[in-house]
């Protein structure tokens, strides 16, 4: 008998979160923040929605719920930080525009 895959309950409820369509996005990513110290830091973009955007960076300060200013090739203003990913490459975070 075949076996087909199946999607965990994990991944199927993540998948039913994302309100807005991504599109791949890509380029240089630039992030800023002065809680608790002022830090800049540079990312490359990974995908973009209408109202958010997911970056690659290496920096393990980045907290959840913080609020950063940004600019990447599709937009710049003020966006929250929504989640953290870090495995041993690299580091992903996912963010909610505020202000454009």
């Amino acid at each position: 008998m075949e076996r087909k895959p199946q999607i965990s309950a994990a991944l199927a409820e993540a998948a039913e979160q994302r309100r807005e369509a991504r599109r791949p996005g890509s380029g240089a990513v630039r992030i800023a923040f002065a809680d608790p110290v002022p830090l800049e830091i540079e990312g490359r973009l990974v995908d973009v929605s209408d109202h958010g955007f997911r970056m690659s960076h290496q920096c393990p300060e980045l907290a959840t719920g913080q609020v950063v200013e940004f600019r990447h090739v599709e937009g710049k203003g003020q966006a929250r930080v929504v989640w953290n990913r870090i495995s041993i490459e690299r580091i992903e975070s996912g963010f909610l525009v505020l202000s454009a």
